[in-house]
């Protein structure tokens, strides 16, 4: 994450991010954070003298990876016992009495509601381990502006926290429960981004459609960043299906800088499952919801989470998973083995569901999904999108890449007029399940 500064500064400072699109918002909150500090950034570990990993706590598997790579840092503090080593984020609130057990060289260990008092944190971990897990109410960081990477995209955090409490998730024990930023603290990031060009920003929220500040919704939201020049589009992640409001699919429907696409979490097609997860709605009451969206949105794109083996889950269960996964007919999907999490309310129950079987169902989500994304792809051959470009596509040389309105992903032969930014129009000539091949329109 670069930290702009003058020549030679002091001190420098590495960050690292594991996990979602909230963590990479964070992490540029941060980054900002410290740069007004008097930090630097390095390119690489071993320049730093401080390096802080922005950690995830959703899934059992990035807490492995961040353990590993602590352990590959303890060798870089050992021959230079000055360096600073912290944690950030979620898996630092949920598990920050084992930590330094664990790796007892940590100098700091923040939580997502510490990053104002990161400079701080560091001066005093100069001298002893500094520890600051306190949950905030009030946190919003209004008013702090982040350091955004480079680039057409830009994510923008709405709101923190989440108050579903879904039986699974541990997202409202380390990031705590919800609160809005204020309206204009967004409008003023979203406009300093169209300044230096950001064409598209994502507005982030743990459920993000929940999003309210005062009398203003999510949807009244929609509206003021699309009244925002030179922004040209607007998409949100992630939302929940019950907090998908008329006022939300209308702002959708009716503004053309918010575009036709929505991650739309499922995670099981059986009631019973859904039930024990407390995800607070039926199968029917979300194919219900998917109805409505397509007849609002035309050309909407829809993609969704799975998990699979969750407490209890027996082949029927799994069936209907896939039998809603077909009658849905997603875009793409984003599936999971469940794996147990400390404090949430799941973690009692315990595991019903073998790591072989739970594997054989991803593979199997997986395929079906892969079929599926396939067959709507190449249904899109010899339409025509407009596409906003990123930049060149990272397989073939020549080639330009970019994202539809409903965010695919879409190649074609690059030109010397267009640059990342521009909007183009191309025709689709062919597909797999995860590009459109294309070829400029006209």
């Amino acid at each position: 994450m670069p930290i702009d500064s003058e020549a030679n500064p002091q001190p420098r400072v590495y960050l690292e991010t594991y996990g979602c699109q909230m963590n990479i918002a964070d992490s540029e909150l941060v980054a900002g954070v410290l740069r007004r500090a008097g930090y630097s950034s390095a390119a690489r570990p071993e320049e730093a003298d401080v390096i802080l990993l922005n950690t995830c706590a959703i899934r059992e598997h990035a807490e492995d990876r961040v353990l590993g790579r602590l352990s590959d840092l303890a060798r870089l503090k050992h021959r230079r016992p000055e360096l600073r080593l912290g944690l950030l984020g979620c898996m630092v609130q949920n598990n920050r009495a084992s930590l330094l057990e664990k790796a007892p060289w940590l100098d700091l260990l923040a939580g997502p509601d510490s990053y104002r008092r990161l400079p701080e944190l560091l001066g005093r971990a100069r001298f002893d381990s500094a520890v600051d897990v306190r949950l905030d109410r009030g946190e919003t960081y209004a008013g702090l502006a982040p350091e955004h990477a480079d680039g057409v995209r830009a994510y923008v955090t709405v709101m923190r926290g989440c108050d579903r409490f879904c039986a699974f998730c541990v997202v409202p024990y380390v990031r705590g429960r919800e609160r809005g930023v204020p309206p204009e603290a967004i409008l003023d990031d979203v406009r300093s981004l169209a300044a230096r060009g950001v064409r598209e920003v994502v507005l982030l929220g743990q459920t993000v459609n929940a999003y309210r500040h005062e009398s203003a919704g999510f949807g009244d939201l929609l509206r003021m960043v699309a009244a925002v020049g030179g922004i040209e589009r607007i998409r949100f992640t992630s939302p929940h299906p019950c907090d998908m409001s008329d006022a939300v699919v209308d702002a959708m429907a009716s503004e053309p800088k918010v575009k036709p696409y929505l991650h739309l979490p499922v995670q099981s097609g059986s009631d019973r499952i859904l039930a024990a997860m407390d995800r607070g709605y039926t199968v029917s009451e979300y194919l219900a919801l998917v109805e409505r969206l397509r007849a609002a949105i035309p050309g909407l794109a829809l993609s969704t989470d799975i998990i699979v083996g969750f407490h209890g889950e027996d082949e029927s269960d799994f069936a209907a998973t896939l039998a809603l996964m077909r009658t849905v007919g997603y875009d793409s999907a984003f599936s999971f083995k469940y794996s147990l999490r400390d404090h949430t309310r799941a973690f009692r129950l315990g595991d019903t569901v073998s790591e072989a079987e739970k594997s054989r169902r991803l593979t199997e989500v997986i395929a079906l999904q892969e079929e599926t994304s396939l067959a709507r792809n190449r249904a899109l051959c010899g339409r025509e999108f407009e596409v906003l470009i990123e930049g060149p596509a990272r397989r073939g040389a020549g080639m330009l890449a970019g994202k539809t309105p409903q965010f695919k992903t879409a190649v074609f032969p690059a030109a010397d007029s267009i640059r990342p930014g521009d909007l183009v129009t191309v025709r689709v000539d062919s597909a797999t399940a995860h590009t459109l091949h294309c070829s400029l329109a006209g």
